[in-house]
């Protein structure tokens, strides 16, 4: 018996031991929640960083959650209160509310030298940076070349069309029945506001827009004024689609490249994440004659080459994450210019990484051509307004020039007024 049980209780306790070793090596869980359940193009991009870290960190196991934005965030504000949050989750610059309830944790260990120095600004609270700023972009006025051919108008590619013949544009659109620009604000803070901000950005200039927005220029100034009567000019004379209010993000998009059809189509230049998913998953017909304009010159502007550059989806760590090690180096694994150039090539789109935009190949490398081509020769503003104005002015902001005022539901008075009491 006793010859019998000792090998038995060698073979049990190396079987142990093994079990053990297995549980050690995959013991290291960290947890992501993200946006991007619906955007094929940059889910595949995370899930890919993730195996490659993976790979280099066989004792790190990244368990991904995946959600639309709206179902995330409310999900994030009731795990963040009861202490429950995961490790990694994806959040944008201007929800200040994380870094003033001290949800984040601090990424000065970073290694920010393959991070653009704006990008790491526009993440910076009180002098640290708390965010991984991998989405970056611009505001693009997309188009329907057939259509545009249709209505008589030439354009080229990165032409920036004057403010009357944009209008005649928007004019001849209306007169064939179709809707010049697909735009809507059913589920989003920012878009009905592109055409605003984009204006007052060419009207002011970098110097003066800012001021505008931080509280220092005042709204009644004339400048201000007149870009507001002729954006109401434009939009009076039917610019927008009536489903507006209620028209979401996702149903813009195909609101422009597939039913019922428009000649235009206003939006970040992330339009390529859902618009480049397959016609099935919601993305535009494969043939789509699809053509990228500047937005239209202003009147009397300082600065029609100005344009926004913003921040966008990135990815921020929990203050009371376990695993600080492992999120700073899963951070780190992706502040490259390998991975800043990857980003470029199958999402197309800009990033806050460091990248060399003339090294993209592949299938889509004209569509990223022709996005650069528009942004030549271009001024930049760093961030959106809402990721500037804090408080009751970026409230007020939203309400006015994001809804009511590209709405046709309030006055250029009454829009001053309220901004103006804002500040």
């Amino acid at each position: 018996m006793r010859r019998l049980f000792t090998p038995l209780v060698a073979l049990a306790t190396a079987v142990v031991m093994l079990f053990a070793s297995g549980q050690a090596m995959a013991q290291t869980e960290v947890t992501l929640w993200t946006h991007w359940a619906a955007e094929k193009i940059k889910r595949d991009f995370v899930e890919d960083a993730i195996r490659r870290f993976e790979e280099k960190n066989p004792g790190v196991k990244i368990k991904a959650s995946w959600y639309e934005k709206t179902a995330l965030y409310a999900a994030l504000k009731t795990a963040l209160r009861a202490g429950q949050a995961p490790d990694i989750f994806y959040a944008e610059p201007d929800q200040v509310e994380y870094m003033d309830n001290g949800f984040l944790l601090d990424l000065s260990d970073l290694n920010w030298q393959n991070i653009e120095p704006w990008a790491k600004d526009a993440w910076s609270y009180k002098g640290k940076p708390y965010g991984f700023p991998l989405e970056a972009s611009t505001v693009e006025l997309y188009y329907n070349r057939k259509m545009v051919d249709e209505l008589g108008v030439k354009i080229q590619d990165s032409e920036q069309l004057s403010p009357d013949a944009f209008l005649d544009l928007v004019k001849k659109a209306k007169a064939k029945g179709w809707t010049p620009i697909a735009l809507g604000v059913g589920d989003r803070p920012c878009p009905g506001a592109y055409l605003t901000h984009e204006a007052l950005l060419e009207k002011l200039g970098t110097e003066d827009y800012d001021k505008l927005l931080r509280g220092k220029l005042a709204w009644s100034d004339p400048r201000v004024v007149d870009t507001l009567k002729w954006l109401r000019t434009v939009i009076d004379a039917g610019l927008l689609p009536t489903s507006f209010t209620s028209l979401k993000l996702g149903e813009a998009h195909t609101y422009f490249h597939t039913n019922p059809g428009a000649v235009m189509f206003l939006n970040g230049s992330w339009y390529t994440s859902r618009a480049f998913n397959p016609p099935d998953k919601g993305g535009q017909p494969k043939d789509f004659p699809l053509g990228i304009m500047r937005f239209p010159a202003v009147p009397g502007a300082a600065c029609n080459a100005c344009r926004t550059l913003g921040v966008q989806g990135s990815y921020v760590a929990n203050a009371d994450t376990k695993h600080k090690k492992e999120v700073i180096a899963f951070f780190n694994s992706m502040a490259n210019q390998e991975t800043g150039n990857r980003w470029l090539e199958s999402v197309l789109v800009q990033t806050g990484i460091k990248s060399d935009p003339s090294k993209i190949t592949g299938p889509n490398a004209e569509y990223f051509k022709m996005l650069a081509a528009t942004n030549k020769g271009a001024k930049y503003y760093f961030g959106a307004p809402i990721q500037v104005m804090q408080g009751k002015a970026r409230e007020v902001f939203t309400q006015v020039i994001n809804n009511a005022f590209p709405a046709g539901t309030i006055s250029v008075e009454d829009a001053v007024k309220q901004l103006a009491a804002s500040n």
